[in-house]
């Protein structure tokens, strides 16, 4: 065994980064250097053989399986079998056993710091105009997505109680933390689906760490926690969240700033189990908080209420008009989130251990980070706002250059490249306000009975009948 030679994965990282826009001569391009790839794998001591998989190999394919219409493995292996012949190089096996074991021995660490740098640094390299009054504004919202049913998954992430053994589907909660700006994902948080410090408030804490002094928390009302706000405060971030619904609201009491719009004090409730009593002293008795309530109308329809709260205590630098249509904003995190689990297909993974669940998560999030950084060099050259530009399309459009870009000789790359960010900056989402769409689905499912006894004793009892 000896350390990968420096000049393959070199070569190998120049075609990587080609294939994503990472170029010296474009905007945001170093979100994903070679620095960065092969100094995280050499502080990892990633060792590996002179072989055709190795790390930097593995994450290439990885990450092109991950954003792939078909993400078989075979898919994978063939594609990197076109790419080598493609390139004048000697032909591997089509046979996916070597690639799979090299995916294992691939580093979860590794998809952890990647995808954390290029979701931070791209929010860092925002332009002023793409900032909320000159300042970030950070989204956090979870979800659950569910895996192959292997008994190592049903022991890391059990199923729902109310389903049947070897019915349901173990289940893994997810929280993410957006940029507002960029879209991109800044931290990931992984649970069970229920049970004690397993919910997003929990995965919330674990990310104090992602936040600096002067952000904005956009939320929902289930995350309007006063511990969680007052620890946010402390660290020098303000709040904007819908009421909790056990909160009442009476703007009768308080300062009052505006029509429906006052200042309170917040009294600190009793010591959470989840913090420390040293914690716990820090923090003030009282806390001074803003409420206000607006409404929204659209033609058709009820108008419908909404209270915030939040710690922009000034009407003046922050008119509630303009924290009502922040709070509007706040739908993007369920775009994003819609963005992972439906366009890129992580609703229902496919490793069959904690392990590879938790890569194949990571390896999603860094995928979609760098999409979201060829979106930013789109709207940065054409003067528009990334999250303006349509995430299903911009994939789309990467996944059909990229054949393009990694056969691209030095004089053509450029142009190649103006001509895909031109593309994606044409794929502008449309302004829909107050649209509103059943939950329902119009094609019928096949006429077949569902599967509610463990799929070995249905085929027995086939093999009976037949």
């Amino acid at each position: 065994m000896r350390d990968c030679t420096r000049w393959s994965l070199k070569r190998q990282m120049e075609w990587f980064r080609k294939q994503y826009a990472q170029h010296g001569k474009l905007p945001f391009s170093e979100i994903l250097s070679e620095e960065l790839v092969l100094g995280t794998l050499k502080s990892l001591g990633h060792t590996c053989y002179d072989s055709l998989y190795n790390p930097v190999a593995t994450l290439w394919i990885f990450l092109s399986q991950t954003i792939s219409a078909d993400r078989s493995l075979a898919a994978a292996v063939e594609g990197f079998l076109a790419w080598r012949l493609s390139r004048g190089l000697s032909a591997c096996s089509t046979k996916t056993g070597a690639y799979s074991r090299a995916r294992s021995r691939l580093a979860e660490e590794l998809l952890v710091k990647l995808t954390r740098v290029t979701g931070c640094e791209l929010a860092r390299q925002a332009i002023p105009d793409w900032l909320w009054k000159g300042r970030h504004v950070k989204l956090f919202d979870g979800s659950t997505v569910s895996m192959p049913d292997t008994p190592k998954n049903q022991a890391a992430y059990p199923q729902q109680k109310n389903q049947k053994p070897g019915v349901g589907f173990p289940l893994v909660r997810i929280g993410v933390l957006f940029s507002l700006s960029v879209g991109s994902a800044l931290d990931l948080g992984l649970r069970r689906w229920a049970g004690k410090f397993q919910s997003e408030l929990a995965i919330l804490r674990d990310m104090w760490d992602c936040f600096d002094a002067g952000d904005v928390l956009l939320t929902d009302r289930y995350l309007c926690s006063h511990m969680e706000i007052a620890v946010l405060r402390s660290l020098g971030v303000d709040v904007v969240a819908r009421m909790h619904a056990q909160r009442k609201v009476d703007f009768r009491r308080g300062k009052q700033i505006g029509m429906e719009d006052h200042l309170v004090s917040w009294k600190k409730p009793p010591k959470p189990e989840w913090m420390s009593q040293q914690q716990y002293a820090t923090l003030p008795d009282e806390m001074q908080m803003r409420e206000l309530r607006y409404r929204v109308q659209a033609k058709g329809f009820r108008p419908v209420t909404i209270v915030l709260a939040s710690t922009l205590l000034d009407a003046e630098q922050y008119p509630s008009d303009d924290v009502a249509d922040l709070y509007g904003q706040r739908w993007d995190v369920e775009i994003n989130l819609r963005s992972l689990k439906t366009i890129m297909q992580m609703d229902v993974l496919r490793g069959v251990t904690p392990e590879m669940v938790r890569k194949e998560i990571w390896a999603g999030l860094l995928a979609y980070n760098l999409i979201r950084t060829v979106i930013a060099q789109a709207a940065l050259q054409h003067g528009k706002q990334p999250k303006h530009i349509s995430f299903k399309r911009a994939l789309r459009t990467v996944e059909n250059f990229r054949p393009a870009l990694a056969a691209a000789t030095p004089t053509t790359l450029p142009q190649i490249y103006q001509h895909m960010l031109h593309a994606i900056s044409t794929h502008t989402i449309g302004n829909r306000p107050g649209r509103a769409e059943p939950r329902r689905v119009k094609r019928r499912p096949k006429p077949y009975p569902r599967l509610n006894e463990p799929r070995d004793e249905a085929r027995t009892a086939c093999r009976k009948k037949g």
